[in-house]
């Protein structure tokens, strides 16, 4: 058989059913073929969004796809390729690549070459008769350990290479591995003991599903619990227990609470220094548990180390502790005092949450969306800048997965593929991305592709004609030469590609639109909700 025709009988038999790409890439046409349905976006970038929430959404267990023209296309798609690295999300990504005598003379674009840096793995065909080997170990990559994207190119002069029949191709093995049990004791017995422990979970707890097993700990040592950005929906918000999700904006009992601790158990989380992330504070005990052993020591002091799928070191510190503590502990002082801050904090903000004049307030917004939509049916994804740091603090997600939430690299125009990813992977799910007018312009033109692939997404636009972060750091470029200033009528323009748009500029309409919106998305329409808000600046900081 055709190269073409093994690749992507390799693809239909590791359970990929959506490719996302942009051509000319002729596997594109090999997988239609094939039944492998093909997603064509605006630009490459937005596909390996697409990709990528594909396997977040998943828990890894369907693989997302993307592939791309080599030169340009591979260019192009680099950013996305970057984000998948930055926020450890295994996505497939299956450039073209010059033809095999060009590969390697300047200025030719390499992919395998340029992207080894920030991918998992980096490998290109250059024997048909390989492939099997190629993918089996690209699958295996993807399948186990901490996530990432894998690269496989494929030169352009391959497509008529014949591979030996039958094809020699099984779906790759899955493996999980544990914790040293001598630590797992050590851990077990500082929880046990711990004044005021707490546990912060990252998105590897999602990945291991280890959702029940988290929720058992932290009930059973009645410990408070806090998130990533990444891990957030890992724990319900609504839970007694629940501190919330950190970020760059956080709800006030996370920084407390953390402060305070004497004990941090860090579960499925790299502890990654950035700004997007809760800043640990100094001269704490952690516990870091991570899939990968590389996270150890690398920003945050670890006494003891658990490396680790996230469900199996759960597994095992729970049975320990059973043996000492074998009944839930009364949990009923520390969630007061967690309701107590928590009430505390939302009194101060609750005149913005419920702001009632004209421009909108976006935190007005985002607090009727979330007492407005199904939240248990619904997956929601922020975008860089003002729009995760309105969102994440007060969006109190219930169910696992139901949050795309990430930081580590903040690309504008994010979400929007997300969104659309989110959507292909659960389609009875109302999936939204929220994001300003600075984010829209990078990626909005793809809003086109929800309409014309059929993909009836939710689009929440926060638009106050600026880029109102910047405005503290550009003062004098914006007094003389207005340059943070923005525009567009993007209502207008999701008429214009098909999709259902409506600009919202009145607090009483704000309701009513979401219930719309909500509606046109059942029609299987793409909808683009735009709010014309105030140049708000104020996020909840550690302190606020």
């Amino acid at each position: 058989m055709k190269l073409g025709t093994a690749i992507a009988e390799i693809m239909k038999r590791e359970g990929i059913e959506i490719l996302c790409g942009y051509p000319v890439n002729h596997l594109i046409e090999y997988a239609a073929n094939a039944d492998i349905r093909p997603v064509m976006v605006r630009q490459e970038r937005i596909g390996i969004h697409m990709a990528d929430a594909i396997s977040r959404v998943t828990s890894g267990h369907s693989i997302g796809a993307f592939c791309m023209q080599h030169g340009p296309g591979a260019e192009n798609a680099m950013g996305g390729v970057a984000q998948c690295y930055g926020e450890s999300v295994p996505v497939l990504v299956l450039p073209m690549g010059y033809a095999r005598r060009l590969a390697n003379i300047d200025p030719n674009f390499n992919s395998s070459q340029a992207m080894r840096s920030f991918s998992k793995s980096s490998e290109p065909i250059n024997i048909a008769a390989e492939v099997c080997n190629i993918f089996r170990r690209a699958f295996t990559k993807l399948k186990n350990g901490r996530g990432g994207p894998v690269i496989v190119e494929i030169p352009a002069d391959m497509w008529n290479e014949d591979v030996p029949e039958p094809l020699n191709y099984t779906p790759v093995l899955r493996t999980r591995y544990g914790a040293d049990p001598v630590h797992v004791k050590e851990a077990a017995a500082l929880l046990v003991g711990a004044r005021r422990p707490v546990i912060y979970a990252g998105q590897g707890v999602h990945y291991a599903k280890a959702w029940p097993q988290l929720k058992r700990l932290a009930e059973r040592l009645a410990i408070p619990v806090t998130t990533s950005l990444g891990g957030k929906s890992s724990f319900p918000e609504t839970h007694p227990l629940s501190l919330g999700s950190g970020g760059l904006a956080v709800p006030r009992a996370v920084p407390k609470f953390l402060a305070e601790a004497d004990v941090i158990f860090g579960i499925g989380c790299s502890f990654t220094e950035t700004s997007f992330g809760i800043a640990m504070p100094k001269g704490k005990t952690i516990i870091h548990s991570t899939l990968d052993p590389n996270h150890l020591n690398k920003d945050v002091e670890a006494k003891i180390g658990l490396v680790g799928d996230a469900a199996l070191v759960l597994d095992a510190l729970l049975e320990e502790i059973g043996k000492t503590v074998a009944k839930d502990r009364d949990a009923s002082a520390v969630a007061a005092e967690i309701a107590a801050s928590h009430q505390e904090w939302l009194a101060k903000w609750m005149p913005k949450l419920t702001h009632h004049d004209a421009p909108l307030n976006p935190y007005r917004v985002l607090w009727d969306l979330q007492h407005t939509v199904d939240i248990r049916n619904t997956i929601i994804t922020h975008d860089a800048g003002s729009p995760r740091d309105q969102l994440s603090p007060f969006w109190k997600s219930v169910e696992p997965l139901s949050y795309i939430g990430w930081g580590k690299t903040t690309q504008l125009g994010y979400g929007l593929g997300l969104a659309m990813g989110a959507k292909l992977a659960k389609p009875d799910k109302l999936c939204i991305n929220v994001w300003g007018d600075a984010a829209i312009g990078f990626t909005g033109m793809d809003f086109e592709t929800a309409v014309r692939e059929r993909i009836p997404i939710m689009s929440i636009l926060l638009n106050n004609f600026s880029m109102a972060i910047e405005l503290k750091v550009m003062p004098i470029s914006t007094e003389k030469y207005r340059s943070t200033d923005i525009s567009g009528d993007y209502a207008a323009m999701a008429r214009a590609f098909g999709g259902y748009g409506e600009r919202v500029t009145k607090p009483e309409d704000i309701i009513p639109a979401i219930k719309r919106g909500i509606a046109k998305t059942q029609e299987g329409i793409p909808v683009l909700l735009e709010f014309i808000t105030s140049k708000e600046t104020e996020v909840s900081r550690p302190g606020t």
